[in-house]
């Protein structure tokens, strides 16, 4: 068996508080693939996604965590960047007095140091701003600083496009988009797909609607109720719970949340 791929087995996890959020969850993302992580809120997700990137808050109790065959939980969280990993979070934070370009620049240099002086990294950034419909007065501006909802998660898509990681973690990247937005980054994400780098990204979407899966289509569907994966399937399966929500499938698995 091949050791590429994220790869979660049995993983346990928990914050202060509540230490059994995650009740061993079993789940793999292969480079080039799109995977949907479904749920409600309270069941998971976001700790999942926290938990991959290292956030000191949340604690493993059990279950393992590979990276193309690498120990991914005894990296620190740099590592786990400069390995490959992505976050694009929920609520990006904002950073008044530090410009996006600058910003940027910076977060590349960290993942990959020296690899691209500052002139061709300022024609990258054109580059990727236009395939992506940016406006280039976006690198002026402070990060994040007075951004609409859409403008927070369109900087993100810019990021991952300058990144280029090997795997991806969108976590609710869709939450508070009107549908206007929500075209946009569904756009985004696949125009990124559709680059030579994000053919061999493998994508984790985490959301609680299947709208923006009609952007970008997964390859396999998974549902989380109560800390636990309790259905996985195709892209029908999120067609499904736009239909009839998630009672169904709760009802079917037991789970109570």
């Amino acid at each position: 068996m091949s050791d590429q791929g994220l790869k979660i087995t049995g993983l346990h996890c928990g914050v202060a508080g509540n230490d059994d959020i995650l009740k061993g969850i079993d789940l793999t993302v292969e480079p080039g693939r799109v995977y949907a992580l479904m749920g409600p809120n309270g069941s998971g997700k976001t700790t999942l996604a926290l938990a991959l990137a290292g956030h000191p808050s949340y604690a493993v109790t059990a279950g393992s965590v590979t990276l193309d065959g690498e120990d991914l939980l005894a990296m620190s969280p740099d590592r786990r960047a400069k390995a490959g990993v992505f976050l694009s979070f929920q609520y990006p934070a904002s950073i008044p007095g530090v410009k996006v370009a600058n910003f940027l620049f910076a977060a590349l240099q960290a993942v990959r140091p020296g690899d691209l002086g500052p002139a061709k990294f300022r024609a990258l950034l054109l580059e990727k701003m236009e395939s992506l419909g940016m406006d280039p007065s976006f690198l002026g501006r402070y990060l994040n600083d007075g951004f609409s909802g859409g403008e927070k998660k369109r900087l993100e898509m810019l990021q991952m496009a300058v990144l280029a990681p090997r795997f991806a973690i969108l976590d609710e990247t869709d939450s508070g988009l009107d549908v206007d937005a929500l075209r946009h980054i569904g756009e985004s994400i696949a125009a990124l797909r559709a680059t030579e780098a994000g053919k061999n990204t493998g994508l984790l979407v985490i959301t609680h609607y299947p709208r923006i899966l009609r952007y970008v289509h997964p390859d396999v569907v998974h549902v989380m109720l109560d800390g636990r994966i309790v259905k996985t399937g195709g892209g029908d399966l999120a067609e499904l719970i736009e239909l009839q929500g998630y009672d169904v499938i709760r009802a079917e698995s037991g789970a109570v949340a």
